[in-house]
């Protein structure tokens, strides 16, 4: 049956709402300690800024609160001296800005999801919906592939995109001979960070495809079962 273009445009909705809120989800455990601190040994960040391990958890643990918590002061102090300098603070509370705008598109995602598939099991074709979603996660997958090969042969050109993207001009050029906020984050790090984020999202989206696609194979399984009832709720066996 052809879609009417209002059906149409909820579906790409759903399907870009399930995307974002995939993402946004996938992000959260490398916004740890556990992960931070795991990454940190791998690229010799110790060596880098010349901090014990203590010192480097300090510096860090603090520097990810503000990020993440609040308020973002960034004034963490190891041996008395400031960790970061000014420029280096008011980078950070740009990063913390783009995570901010970030989250609460993705809030505004979940609650539009909700939305767009309570709408779908009202109208009596709730199986649309976890067909779009489904379909979110086959283009989902398939950037992140893309985005994947760029990262791993153009990793310095990407980044450098990335943050003339969201940042100031300027404002994110660091020395790694003197600056403690590339010290503490080397280069290694977000590039490694990067491949295995792009990795979860991969998984993420295969995962909740495969749910998607049983969930509107049951759906429509039942419907064919039941007779096709436009704007009638589906019974509670079809919920499940």
């Amino acid at each position: 049956m052809t879609r009417t273009l209002p059906e149409r445009l909820a579906a790409a909705a759903t399907g870009l709402a399930a995307a974002i809120v995939v993402i946004a989800l996938a992000i959260l455990p490398f916004l740890t300690p556990a992960w931070v601190s795991f990454e940190q040994g791998r690229a010799q960040a110790a060596l880098w800024t010349g901090y014990d391990d203590a010192q480097l958890a300090t510096a860090t643990n603090a520097i990810l609160h503000d990020l993440v918590l609040g308020p973002p002061a960034f004034d963490v102090q190891v041996a008395g001296a400031p960790v970061l300098e000014e420029r280096e603070r008011a980078h950070m509370r740009d990063v913390r800005g783009v995570f901010a705008g970030f989250y609460a598109l993705a809030a505004l995602a979940a609650v539009g999801l909700v939305v767009l598939v309570l709408g779908a099991r009202w109208a009596g074709h709730t199986e649309r919906a976890w067909r779009a979603i489904a379909t979110g996660m086959q283009w989902l997958a398939a950037g992140v592939v893309v985005a994947g090969v760029i990262a791993t042969f153009f990793f310095d050109a990407a980044f450098e995109l990335f943050h003339r993207l969201f940042f100031p001009s300027g404002s994110y050029t660091f020395d790694p001979r003197t600056d403690r906020l590339v010290q503490l984050f080397p280069f290694d790090f977000w590039s490694e960070t990067t491949l295995v984020l792009g990795a979860v999202i991969l998984l993420a989206a295969a995962l909740v495809w495969f749910g998607s696609r049983r969930r509107a194979a049951r759906q429509t399984a039942f419907r064919a079962t039941a007779g096709d009832r436009p704007g009638a709720l589906p019974t509670a066996e079809a919920r499940r």
